[in-house]
């Protein structure tokens, strides 16, 4: 059921098309009042297939602890999107990254934990073994490839690592946005850029799904660090049910079934947080728009 839920929901998302088809319906006894339905949106770690296969066993998870309520699984086409749903408050639940935070901050939602240690909020660089890139010299001229303008780790982190080692990304590289985390790498792979930015946890996920390909990369440089990605609930969310998600989160690393439902999303922990964990990033980004350029690229 949580797949076709889930299926559902994509395919609406994809094309922006919802049609409710309602028959008749026969029985001896009145329905039961439907539960209401909290949707979880996660931003796009990975394409939709994987996200799903990814985050379902934690949505199962709530379910199966929290009573009263319906959890269900969102994903979104792309960075865009998401962030569209963000500014509509149309889910319940997000898990965005630092920058969605700030931007899910102003439309009325609240951060109640982290999604990992920030020791992995960090960008990577990725080249072909025999890649004759070595210093951040030799990548002038080059094709980058990010998934997307406002992917903090795996786009705006190595964006200002470049920036800060005297590489001017908006003229001295060719920087493509090729819409996912698993595209960048595999633009690198294909030899359709030269290198290609990331994060540790789709890099992980690629080396166990892909090891012949992912044997034939390095990880050329890594970035500074940063608070890792939120969980956050809209302001309507009953308070009870706030806390009882927090808690189950925050939790999970001490139980064998939580163990390995952290293990799956490629996540160490959940930690609590609050707003103000994410102060740092606003400072950090109001510099890389003064330095460098807007998050958001205008069309």
């Amino acid at each position: 059921m949580t797949v076709f839920i889930f299926s559902l929901l994509f395919l609406t998302d994809c094309w922006s098309a919802q049609q409710t088809v309602q028959g008749p319906r026969y029985g001896n006894s009145p329905d039961k009042p439907a539960k209401p339905i909290y949707r979880l949106a996660i931003h796009p770690l990975h394409n939709p297939k994987k996200l799903a296969a990814t985050y379902l066993p934690l949505v199962d998870f709530l379910n199966k602890h929290v009573d009263g309520v319906s959890f269900q699984l969102e994903a979104s086409r792309d960075y865009a999107a998401y962030e569209v749903k963000i500014r509509a408050r149309e889910a319940e639940l997000l898990l965005p990254n630092p920058w969605q935070t700030l931007e899910a901050i102003k439309q009325g939602y609240n951060v109640i934990a982290t999604a990992g240690d920030a020791v992995d909020f960090r960008g990577i660089f990725l080249v072909r073994k025999e890649s004759s890139i070595k210093s951040p010299d030799d990548i002038k001229g080059k094709v980058v490839s990010y998934p997307s303008p406002t992917a903090l780790a795996a786009t705006i982190l190595p964006q200002f690592y470049l920036h800060t080692h005297g590489v001017n990304v908006n003229r001295d590289i060719d920087s493509r946005y090729v819409g996912s985390q698993e595209s960048s790498i595999m633009s690198v792979f294909l030899r359709q850029s030269d290198a290609g930015a990331t994060w540790p946890p789709p890099w992980r996920a690629f080396q166990k799904e892909h090891p012949k390909e992912a044997a034939q990369m390095r990880v050329l440089w890594e970035t500074q660090t940063l608070v890792n990605n939120s969980v956050m609930v809209r302001n309507d969310v009953p308070h009870h049910l706030r806390d009882r998600i927090r808690d189950l989160l925050v939790g999970l690393q001490y139980t064998e079934e939580g163990r390995m439902l952290l293990s799956g999303m490629e996540t160490a922990r959940f930690h609590l947080a609050t707003d103000a964990d994410y102060a740092p990033v606003r400072k950090f980004i109001q510099r890389f728009e003064r330095d460098i350029r807007h998050v958001e690229l205008k069309e």
